[in-house]
């Protein structure tokens, strides 16, 4: 097949790199509109399981990956002064720039062509090829040229967000609410390598607007965040776009989904298919094993229909549970105030909590109960499950959200 990839990120290089281990023969060219090593996005995150995935589906990539990864087992909670520590599952962090490539690298020791500083506009002629892969993110201009196809929707968060670095290495998946006179304020933090961190730090819009936010220059800004969040940072610097490409921006997360994935020969995969809150760190998970499982269905149908009918069906059954497990997520943190007095540990323990459809419709302090109590007793564990799901479905109904 002659096969082109724009978008020069996770979920295309990845897929080239699985379709010439497929078939060498493959003619297969990644178009990327920015230069060579010009990502933005500072570190991203992956689970124990992505990496086995990744063992399974290219090794070679897999080893490298694992080797430029810092790995954590456990969650802190800094709030009104008190630190709270949840052991959990292994998780991993390595910087975009240094994903991207490896799987770049990997891609052209195979014979993919990657060419950098290549856009394909939006009224340029689709490229001519058996197959053409739209991984250019969740402002795809192929998937817009075809919208109403598509039936794309975009559903904006409340709250406010923006995206920095740190000098400061956090050992542990950090998260730290600090109260403001104009309300909370919250940031995630997590290492990646090289000696930095992702911090993303969110608020409502009344506390944005409030602190001054939507006003500030770039240097005001972390200046004032770095105040709010000195304790977290242990004197160490935030760092805006500015220090790379362009100045980092305050954004409303954008929850985009399509109604089918696929026209003709032209697929949509990674964020151009689909979004869902950062606040789960699945976004490259997502990317990748969408590249997996298309690779996998080009693979097992003789027909491109076929295929890409499979590959739409497979993902999003996949996607079903993540999607909701992250709307619930973004919620509990747009309905903080709800949860942030309780005691740290509680509230903490309702943190990992997030993503369970019964949380919002149960008062805080009896549901930490009914968890905890589930903890030990499988008949509450399996009640929880049942009830969870369809209390969600019955309230959604009678307000229409």
């Amino acid at each position: 097949m002659k096969i082109t990839c724009v978008g020069g990120g996770p979920a295309s290089l990845y897929f080239s790199i699985l379709m010439k281990r497929q078939d060498p023969s493959h003619d297969i060219t990644v178009h990327e509109r920015n230069p060579a090593g010009s990502t933005y996005g500072w570190g991203v995150t992956y689970w124990s399981g992505l990496l086995d995935k990744l063992r399974e589906s290219d090794p070679e990539s897999a080893l490298v990956v694992s080797e430029n990864s810092v790995r954590w087992s456990d969650g802190v909670a800094h709030v009104r002064g008190r630190t709270t520590v949840h052991h959990g599952d292994e998780g991993f962090g390595i910087g975009r720039r240094r994903f991207l490539d490896v799987l770049a690298d990997r891609a052209r020791s195979l014979g993919v062509r990657i060419e950098y500083e290549h856009e394909i506009g939006a009224e340029d002629p689709l490229p001519e090829a058996d197959l053409v892969v739209a991984g250019d993110g969740v402002n795809s201009v192929l998937r817009g040229r075809y919208a109403d196809h598509f039936g794309s929707e975009t559903l904006l968060g409340r709250n406010r967000y923006i995206w920095l670095g740190t000098t400061k290495v956090f050992d542990s998946f950090t998260f730290a609410f600090v109260e403001s006179e104009h309300g909370w304020i919250w940031c995630y933090g997590y290492g990646f390598g090289d000696g930095h961190s992702t911090c993303v730090v969110e608020c409502s819009p009344e506390t944005w607007t409030g602190l001054g936010l939507d006003r500030a220059g770039e240097a005001d800004g972390l200046a004032l965040l770095e105040k709010l969040f000195a304790d977290v940072l242990d004197g160490h610097e935030l760092i805006g776009r500015a220090q790379t490409d362009g100045a980092a921006q305050w954004l409303n997360f954008r929850t985009l989904t399509n109604r089918t994935w696929h026209r003709d020969n032209l697929v949509l995969i990674g964020d151009a298919a689909h979004t869902t809150h950062y606040s789960i760190g699945a976004g490259t998970t997502l990317a990748l094993e969408d590249a997996i499982a298309l690779a996998g269905a080009l693979g097992a149908h003789g027909d491109l229909p076929g295929a890409l009918a499979a590959y739409e069906r497979e993902r999003k059954s996949a996607l079903l549970h993540i999607q909701s497990a992250a709307r619930h997520s973004a919620q509990w943190y747009e309905n903080l105030p709800r949860y942030i007095r309780l005691p740290p540990p509680q509230m903490f323990a309702l943190l990992g909590q997030r993503h369970s459809p019964l949380l919002p419709y149960v008062p805080p302090q009896l549901y930490y109960r009914i968890d905890r109590a589930a903890g030990q007793l499988e008949a509450l564990r399996r009640l929880k499950r049942w009830l969870g799901p369809r209390l969600a479905r019955t309230v959604q109904a009678r307000t229409g959200r």
